[in-house]
């Protein structure tokens, strides 16, 4: 049985929008304690005094399951712990120099500058204070298979860590959900996109593991101390564009309420598993609103004719890489009609009423693949805390189609 972690939520105030709308939503993946300073990845002045500091922490992932203390709790490794595998210095030289000295033949370890967590004051660097935090990929293959392999059964040998593994991890408590989140999309990118889209050569990560860059030289099959040799001219190192960066995939997620307002759409997708029902979603196209993309995938997936779409929430979703962009809408008086023959996505769809959600919701929570605990088989089953589906199904039912929220 999934644990439901606590979710993140801000503080309360007093603005004018809050009192308008009530208090804003973070969603299971959102809402990390660290500061990003974004703006720093590229001083590695800066990178290399945050990477060795004391208060530094480390966390590793191999191929995408991260270190804990378990299911809900990350495990975090000092600098000693990565050296064998990192060096002691991987900043020590400017990103200029490292694409100078770039050798496609040597297999570089991702490291990932996360941010500083400002709760903690152990790390000063000018104004920014705050203990860093770093993720990197252990996953052993090409030249540093033999030193990720080290790395890994040195940690493992502690007491009371290992990698979790699992498709997809929905227990961990929220603030460190996030960190996590943060690190495995960064790393999914990197891992995904080894060659250059202009030139098809490969690339490098720059940028503390937040952009890859072609570089124009290649040092692989050169003697020690030769010149590197000359790549073929690509469009990327021209103009502006010379970079490529980490992508994002906007992802519509919408709670449909009937036109009277007592009902929720909810669909079951082919590979759900017994008595699931969620939200319906889909992908955002070229050329298309928020809005419109609600409209046309409520229609083509269900039939269902849509009027009013307000946005709600949104949610980080690194799997590998959406933005879940969680909407509200209405159906319109004459469009309530499901029709699956548009497009044959669902197995069923079904409006459900308000009672129904809630009883469903009080239900025992069970994540996407585990069993139904008996004597709650045959019942509507949705999805945890942790997906925003369940956020915009709790918000339509809690009232926030009413009056206006209160903080």
């Amino acid at each position: 049985m999934t644990a439901v972690p606590d979710l993140p939520i801000l503080a309360a105030d007093d603005s004018m929008l809050s009192r308008k709308f009530g208090r804003e939503v973070a969603n299971y993946f959102s809402g990390s304690p660290l500061n990003r300073v974004s703006f720093l990845r590229s001083d590695h002045a800066f990178l290399n005094a945050a990477f060795a500091h004391p208060s530094t922490s480390f966390l590793l992932l191999d191929n995408y399951s991260p270190l804990a203390k378990d299911t809900a709790n990350l495990a975090y490794v000092g600098k000693d712990d990565v050296l064998p595998l990192t060096g002691p210095e991987p900043f020590k030289k400017t990103e200029a120099e490292q694409i100078k000295s770039f050798n496609s033949a040597v297999t570089q370890p991702i490291i990932l500058f996360l941010g500083l967590d400002e709760k903690k004051k152990g790390f000063e660097y000018r104004e920014y204070r705050g203990n860093p935090y770093f993720a990197i990929d252990v996953t052993p293959k090409g030249s540093i298979e033999e030193k990720a392999k080290s790395v890994i059964e040195a940690v493992k040998s502690k007491q009371g860590v290992s990698f979790i593994p699992g498709g997809r991890l929905l227990t961990l408590n929220a603030p460190e959900a996030a960190i996590y989140a943060q690190a495995r999309a960064l790393l999914d990118w990197n891992a995904r996109s080894p060659f250059c889209g202009g030139c098809g050569e490969r690339t490098m990560s720059v940028n503390a593991g937040t952009k890859r860059v072609c570089p124009p030289t290649d040092l692989a099959g050169v003697s020690e101390g030769g010149e590197p040799k000359q790549r073929a001219d690509c469009p990327t190192r021209h103009g502006v564009s010379n970079l490529s960066f980490p992508r994002t995939d906007p992802t519509v997620i919408m709670a449909i309420v009937s036109s009277d307002g007592t009902k929720l759409l909810l669909g079951r997708g082919k590979r759900y598993p017994p008595g699931w029902y969620s939200t319906l979603a889909g992908f955002l196209e070229p050329g298309e609103s928020i809005e419109e993309a609600v409209r046309r995938e409520t229609w083509e997936e269900s039939g269902v004719h849509v009027g009013r779409v307000v946005i709600h929430s949104s949610q980080p979703w690194p799997y590998p890489a959406n933005l879940m962009i969680g909407a509200i809408g209405q159906a319109t008086p004459d469009g309530e009609t499901i029709n699956l023959g548009n497009d044959p996505e669902l197995e069923d769809a079904k409006w459900y009423t308000f009672d129904e959600v809630r009883e469903a919701m009080g239900g025992s929570a069970v994540a996407f693949g585990e069993p139904v605990p008996d004597g709650e088989k045959g019942k509507l089953r949705i999805p945890p805390q942790t997906a925003i589906a369940n956020r915009l199904m709790a918000a339509v039912i809690e009232g926030y189609l009413g009056a206006s929220p209160k903080i």
